[in-house]
């Protein structure tokens, strides 16, 4: 009442006729710290509120209820079961591990219990912290309405169990007169009688003449010659026998207490450290369940909790198991960037960014190992190395960058089995000083990018929709080449638009200067890299390079590349270019291969080159016209392309709507896909809706372009563009947003091309032909002066490599 609003300081603190000056005083301090708090009200409709009980029956109908009323998957919670169709509804199990065939029984709770089958717990029952020690006694043992639990007591410094029973209609206090005391749900006679415990076994023993639970010394602490268990108390259930009058005589020659005298003395400490252990424990066989599985469910909860309780030692122990056994390299990656995400977690806000380099040459070794697919004896070099870094937030950011430098290795091994589907076939080696051509256009992804990038590609599957495109009418990429007499390869490439190229040429006259292929940013690392992927150059083989050359082709290789688009477009131009760059070589080298061998070695160059990089890129550029395409959530990588038909008329309707924006932003791209695939890895719940969501919209935008709907494809670029940001937040600059709500008016739906970030904005306007009215529009907003407009068509001719003639360039 203090914090209403409408009660004031006096009527609050009188309080009525009966308050005296203590509770005045209470009341004061009461006013003065909470009224200035602000109080709203919550309607909670169907709400109720629960009153507990000392019944036990109540208390177990309650937890099974509230287990139900969730759905199935609630009536598990924190635990590792190996059979969970033996866990019947309408039952619950917390923070437990169940190991081998356990059955539960419909309305029976399990807590912090870790059991080996094969055992049964029927209908009813309460169990609470036994252990595989006790599993031995439980089976065969029938458990029906009965509350079994293992209590950690300390009796001086000695710490102990102790085992009760009670049932589940047991009162524990003394019934009122008129009342039937119980015990096990039978009367106390019926109970004498069946064990021949007598009542001055009990209350004579306690000083007291009323049978009661509370004071009944019941549950055996310490036997003078024997290690008691739970068969000390679970005899109490069967019929008297010889073996129950074994169990009588120990029972009578045991120190024993009763439930008062171990409340007393429970080692609350002790217990709570158990059932921590045991959560760990279970979070443990999760952690690989989960891992081995592929399932797609976090493991970030987890690995929090293993950081702020102190036991990140045994997760990282087993990620590393998980990452050694499995044979699969994409699995291992994953495990890897579990624990990537665990050193990052421990060092906490401390430490810097996890995004940076990873080359200290202490974890060079255990690299080389992954390199040549030694997973395993890479994964323990992998740790051994890392205990060395843990001791600081700085190093253990610098560990979690390496680790992720190691996953790197294993998603491109993943990758590179797509090797498998690139078909060579043989052909004339073309004459020395012939040019061999291949002109590429650009590509702009309609639907469902990042679904094709590795590792979401081959773990989720992916979908992209996109189209190949004329950018001003010219086919924008390409790359040339032609054998020379001189055994050496002469690079030469030309990039940016006309008047602000930039111009690279190189010689490689051994086989060193051919070893820095693997660093993107060396010159010429992508025709390098080519000329091995292809082939047409053997880097481990023992000939140097002149002698490779002459004895394989007579000479060497005059390659030339170029590409007409500015520097970070986002319409896919290395990839497009390094498509057009292993056809030329297949072909001039005297081979051959079709566009979908083509698509698979562009992938495995990627890998090579260590940019990493999905498919949608080739596939847009290679694959003429609009298409979809399509991986599996398999290894091998394998990668499909279907070419949309679409209705007469609509390829040109397409043509005159469909338009480029350069925002004159350079295309975002450091550090966007390692942080991608963070989120990926963490399996955040976010990024797989939303990985879904992708899939789902490239299929409906394939559609829109089936039907000829131009207003629902331009409603799938805009959905596609909310997916974008939400996969890499960030990546929508507020230039970029100036431009797109300029343009939101004139347009049925826009993106910017790529990942996002910068370089090119497509748009689908809503009248035809409107390039000179929107760079009017654009020129005529300050700040944006420098954007400028392109024209796209759809290119429908399939991509070929040209045989020049004699003399031709």
């Amino acid at each position: 009442m203090s914090m209403c609003h409408d009660v004031t300081e006096e009527t609050f603190l009188s309080g009525g006729s009966h308050i005296n000056q203590k509770l005045r005083n209470a009341r004061s301090v009461l006013w003065r710290e909470l009224h200035d708090l602000p109080l709203s009200m919550v309607y909670i409709p169907d709400g109720s509120y629960e009153y507990l009980s000392p019944c036990a029956r109540d208390h177990i109908a309650n937890m099974v209820r509230l287990a139900s009323s969730g759905g199935n998957h609630l009536k598990m919670a924190h635990c590792s079961v190996t059979h969970p169709e033996l866990v019947e509804d309408g039952s619950c199990v917390i923070n437990s591990r169940l190991r081998g065939e356990v059955t539960v029984s419909r309305g029976s709770v399990i807590q912090n219990c870790h059991l080996q089958g094969p055992l049964g717990v029927g209908s009813g029952c309460l169990l609470t912290g036994i252990d595989p020690s006790a599993s031995s006694d439980l089976q065969g043992c029938h458990l029906k309405d009965v509350i079994l639990q293992a209590h950690s007591i300390r009796v001086q410094s000695l710490p102990l169990t102790v085992y009760s029973l009670l049932g589940t209609d047991d009162h524990l206090e003394v019934p009122a007169e008129g009342g039937s005391p119980t015990f096990l749900n039978i009367p106390w006679s019926e109970f004498f009688q069946r064990t021949g415990i007598c009542e001055s076994d009990l209350w004579g023993y306690e000083g007291s003449s009323k049978p009661g639970v509370l004071t009944a010394p019941l549950f055996p602490v310490l036997h003078p010659s024997h290690t008691l268990g739970v068969g000390d108390v679970l005899w109490f259930l069967s019929p008297k026998t010889q073996s129950a009058q074994h169990h009588l005589q120990r029972w009578r020659s045991s120190w024993r207490m009763s439930w008062q005298q171990i409340r007393r003395h429970l080692d609350q400490e002790g217990t709570l450290q158990a059932r921590r252990e045991l959560f760990f424990s279970q979070a443990q066989d999760k952690v690989q369940r989960i891992l081995l599985g592929r399932e797609e469910r976090s493991l970030m909860p987890i690995i929090r909790a293993a950081v702020l309780e102190g036991t990140h030692h045994k997760l990282l122990d087993t990620l590393d198991t998980v990452a050694s056994v499995t044979g699969d390299a994409g699995m291992a990656a994953r495990a890897l960037a579990c624990v990537a995400d665990l050193l990052g977690c421990m060092a906490g806000r401390e430490g810097g960014l996890r995004s940076g380099p990873a080359a200290n040459k202490a974890w060079a070794a255990a690299y080389l190992l992954l390199e040549k697919g030694n997973v395993t004896q890479g994964v323990k070099l992998l740790a051994e190395e890392r205990e060395s870094w843990l001791h600081r937030p700085a190093m253990l950011i610098r560990a979690a960058r390496h680790y992720e430098g190691a996953e790197q290795i294993l998603i491109r091994r993943a990758v590179i089995s797509s090797f498998k589907f690139i078909s060579v076939g043989d052909k004339e080696l073309p004459r020395q000083g012939r040019w061999v051509t291949a002109e590429c256009p650009a590509r702009i992804d309609m639907s469902g990018g990042w679904s094709d990038t590795p590792p979401i590609t081959y773990e989720h599957g992916g979908a992209v929709v996109n189209v190949a495109i004329l950018v001003d009418g010219q086919r924008p990429i390409g790359a040339r080449a032609r054998r020379i007499p001189q055994p050496l390869l002469r690079l030469h490439s030309k990039s940016g638009p006309p008047g602000a190229e930039i111009h690279t040429q190189l010689t490689c006259g051994s086989l060193g200067d051919l070893q820095d292929y693997c660093q993107p940013q060396a010159p010429g690392a992508l025709l390098k890299a080519a000329f091995i992927c292809s082939g047409t150059v053997n880097l481990t083989c023992e000939k140097p390079l002149s002698e490779q050359l002459a004895e394989r082709y007579g000479g060497g290789f005059e390659l030339w590349t170029w590409s007409n688009l500015p520097h970070g477009s986002g319409l896919g131009t290395s990839s497009i270019l390094a498509g057009a760059v292993m056809a030329v070589l297949y072909e001039v080298s005297g081979r051959s291969v079709d566009s979908e061998s083509l698509i698979h070695a562009v992938l495995h160059l990627e890998q090579v080159l260590t940019t990493g990089g999905g498919w949608q890129d080739q596939v847009g550029g290679l694959i003429p016209g609009v298409k979809i395409g399509r991986s599996a959530p398999e290894l091998p990588l394998h990668v499909t392309a279907e070419q949309l038909q679409l209705p007469d008329g609509f390829l040109e309707k397409l043509n005159q709507h469909l338009l480029l924006v350069y925002t004159g932003k350079t295309r975002l791209a450091r550090n966007l896909l390692q942080d991608v695939l963070r989120n990926w890895y963490a399996r955040l719940p976010d990024i797989l809706q939303n990985v879904d969501a992708l899939v789902n919209n490239a299929g409906l935008c394939a559609e829109s372009f089936q039907r000829g709907d131009m207003q629902l494809l331009g409603r799938c670029l805009s959905t596609y563009w909310q997916q974008k940001k939400c996969m890499a937040p960030g990546c929508e600059p507020l230039a970029v947003r100036r431009i797109m709500d300029l343009l939101e008016p004139h347009v049925h739906g826009q993106s910017l091309a790529g990942a996002g970030g910068g370089g090119f904005l497509y748009i689908l306007t809503k009248e035809p032909n409107q390039r000179d009215i929107l760079q009017s529009l654009l020129e005529g907003t300050q700040g944006l002066e420098r954007c400028s407009v392109h024209t796209v068509q759809v290119e429908t001719e399939a991509f070929a490599v040209r045989l020049e003639p004699d003399g031709g360039v």
